[in-house]
């Protein structure tokens, strides 16, 4: 079974509506892809999140859940990592008391 969790429950730290929380998800490795549908910008707070635990993911394979692991589980198998024959899909990512995007290309072609 694959565990997709929201990024805003993992960045509060708690569900709004009463729902496990996110972070003990994570502390028991029980994630499998971060997603967002009403605050995009959680799902790369959440990477910054959990890559910053103590013991927990290393920071790409925190990004891996929401790139690699999505691609993968829902047949995209020519983006979510950066290799060879791949998209080029990207953002470069400042850390400035946590994560600025500062560049996005798409297709291997620079959009912001």
């Amino acid at each position: 079974m694959t565990i997709i969790v929201g990024g805003p429950n993992l960045v509060a730290g708690r569900s709004h509506i009463g729902n496990v929380s996110v972070r003990e998800l994570a502390r028991d490795g029980l994630i499998d892809i971060i997603c967002s549908d009403y605050i995009p910008a959680s799902i790369l707070r959440g990477i910054w999140y959990l890559a910053s635990q103590p013991g927990g993911l290393t920071l790409p394979e925190a990004v891996a859940l929401e790139s690699k692991q999505p691609a993968e589980t829902f047949g995209l198998l020519d983006r979510g990592e950066i290799a060879v024959g791949k998209r080029a899909d990207l953002i470069r990512v400042a850390d400035r008391a946590g994560p600025v995007v500062r560049g996005v290309w798409t297709a291997g072609r620079q959009a912001l």
